[in-house]
């Protein structure tokens, strides 16, 4: 019998086998005519299963259980893994575009490099999984919940991340450009040098959460929780502020030429050497609070310096 890379073999029946990644013991012998089918077949006996390279492609494994199993470099395109257990799962570099792993189960998964553009993965469970590098254009992550999840260099461009918990987790040069973080939970997540340009975050926690040299240029941060966090040298130019909680915030040597600061908490927020030229304030009518002793900072943001 002849053994594949990924331990699924054929013999001259046509009959495959699918061996435990783990002691190589056989799981599955199966007169199958492809390991799609044969998975399918047993879909609710593959934990710890190995299928490195697997062509899975389409597949119907929702319900299944793969926690443990060796999904390396699978071709699961389109395939349904929807409240599949996917925990602890190895799918390094693995293709799911399009895919749906709604209500799936995959905390602690290997999703790094993996192909994730348009795949559904709403109020599915990412506690703690690692997806460097990912794709994830395009893919519906609302109401997901990615605590602790390393997403650093992934990219999110247009992803819908509304609701979703990302509370701790690592977005350290992630693209999260044009994406819906609306009401999404960021607290003291890495969102250093990451890319949310254009993105709604309208709504969002962010207290305490390090966006250091972020670019949230045209941003929508209205009544955003940004409480302590580190906003410095960001850009904000232009972004929308609007009644957004920036107590405590370290806006210092940020950008925020013409950003919209109506009703806006800058309460102890540390403005020092920021940008504010063309701020929108809104006059009389505006609500914008800072406190007296930020008075100085806030003034020379604004090019203003005050004479005895």
């Amino acid at each position: 019998m002849s053994t594949t890379k990924d331990e699924v073999s054929k013999d001259t029946e046509k009959k495959f086998e699918i061996k435990n990644r783990f002691t190589g013991e056989v799981m599955i012998s199966s007169n199958k005519t492809t390991i799609k089918e044969v998975c399918e077949e047993r879909k609710a006996n593959l934990r710890e299963a190995n299928l490195i390279g697997a062509n899975l492609r389409g597949a119907n494994l929702s319900g299944t259980n793969l926690s443990e199993a060796n999904l390396i470099g699978a071709n699961l395109r389109g395939a349904n893994l929807y409240g599949a257990d996917l925990s602890e799962a190895n799918l390094r570099g693995a293709n799911l575009y399009e895919a749906d792993l709604s209500e799936a189960n995959l905390r602690g998964a290997n999703l790094r490099g993996a192909d994730l553009s348009g795949a559904n993965l709403s109020e599915a469970d990412l506690y703690g999984a690692d997806l460097r590098e990912a794709d994830l254009r395009g893919a519906n992550l609302s109401k997901a919940n990615l605590f602790g999840a390393d997403l650093s260099g992934a990219n999110l461009r247009g992803a819908d991340l509304s609701e979703a918990n990302l509370s701790e987790a690592d977005l350290y040069g992630t693209n999260l450009s044009g994406a819906n973080l609306s009401e999404a939970d960021l607290y003291g997540a890495n969102l250093r040098g990451a890319n949310l340009r254009g993105a709604d975050l309208s709504g969002a926690n962010l207290s305490e959460a390090d966006l250091y040299g972020a670019n949230l240029r045209g941003a929508n941060l209205s009544k955003a929780n940004l409480y302590e966090a580190d906003l410095s040298e960001a850009n904000l130019y232009e972004a929308d502020l609007s009644e957004a909680n920036l107590r405590e915030a370290d806006l210092s040597k940020a950008d925020l030429s013409g950003a919209d600061l109506y009703e806006a908490d800058l309460s102890g927020a540390n403005l020092s050497e920021a940008e504010l030229q063309n701020v929108k304030f809104y006059g009389k009518g505006g609500n914008t609070r800072i406190k007296k002793s930020d008075l100085d900072d806030f003034l020379e943001a604004l090019g203003i310096n005050l004479e005895e």
